[in-house]
């Protein structure tokens, strides 16, 4: 497990990249991120979806690494509108979902069921392109060590697309003393199954399965997306605070290139 303020050997690593973690907390040398502020919600999910686009449009295979979740519906709404003007095209794509929750791939509770529904549906992504974490499999651990080394064969996500929880989670780290380096179970926080149960998740699971802030952190690009008065308190800490598992948000600015975009609302304490 990573613990506050202490890091782990892959983490680490990105201080060679200008991203320095000790226990005082953020080095005055880290690289800050580049942050895009925009009038509203519409237009920073329209500016994600170009970034996304413009990665799909590059030479060779490409790889994604994708978010569930409110925040996310307007971002692959924008998104599938390029696919169709023929500005996204996922034919050479491979997409893994940040996480899942512990039910059934068909339950209309899971993000695979979001991900059909807002993005997976109305694309040309083969089905066989499509990486999930099974939330319903029987060991738990398993199927999580099975689902790193799909992404290790694969190789290095090209984009991490997340968004940051009002508690300061990301994907579904949650605030705790320790965040799991690698994918791995997790119990839900009653501030995350709270925002479920608003979002009409009945009855709300109480675990999950999640990618893990190493896994995270490897992507060559994260993109992060905030939106709503709500995220601003968070949004803040994580970006100018200290870097510890208390907020699990705060590890994603270790990364040499992280962007943010956030509408006005969730900007306004930067």
């Amino acid at each position: 497990m990573l613990r506050s303020d202490l890091p782990s050997p892959a983490v680490a690593g990105f201080a060679k990249a200008g991203a320095l973690l000790g226990r005082a907390g953020r080095n005055s040398k880290s690289k800050a991120p580049s942050i895009r502020v925009f009038p509203d919600a519409l237009s920073a999910a329209r500016a994600a979806a170009e970034r996304l686009a413009a990665v799909l449009r590059q030479r060779g295979p490409r790889r994604l690494v994708l978010a569930s979740g409110r925040t996310m519906a307007p971002v692959y709404r924008e998104l599938a509108r390029l696919h169709r003007s023929g500005r996204a095209p996922f034919s050479r794509c491979s997409t893994w979902n940040l996480d899942e929750l512990v039910v059934a791939p068909e339950d209309p509770r899971s993000f695979r069921t979001f991900m059909e529904k807002h993005l997976f549906g109305k694309i040309d992504l083969a089905r066989s392109r499509i990486h999930f974490l099974r939330g319903d499999a029987a060991d738990r651990p398993r199927e999580c060590e099975r689902f790193e080394r799909e992404l290790a064969r694969a190789g290095q996500p090209d984009l991490a697309l997340v968004g940051i929880g009002v508690n300061g989670h990301v994907a579904y780290l949650e605030p705790s003393s320790a965040l799991p380096p690698r994918t791995s179970p997790v119990r839900l926080s009653a501030s995350t199954r709270r925002r479920l149960a608003e979002d009409g998740l009945e009855p709300v699971p109480r675990e999950a399965l999640t990618m893990g802030i190493e896994t995270i952190l490897q992507a060559r690009e994260i993109v992060l997306v905030a939106v709503g008065e709500e995220k601003a308190g968070p949004l803040a800490a994580a970006l100018n605070g200290r870097i510890m598992a208390r907020l699990p948000a705060s590890f994603l600015s270790l990364h040499p290139r992280l962007s943010v975009f956030a509408d006005r609302e969730a900007a306004s304490l930067l």
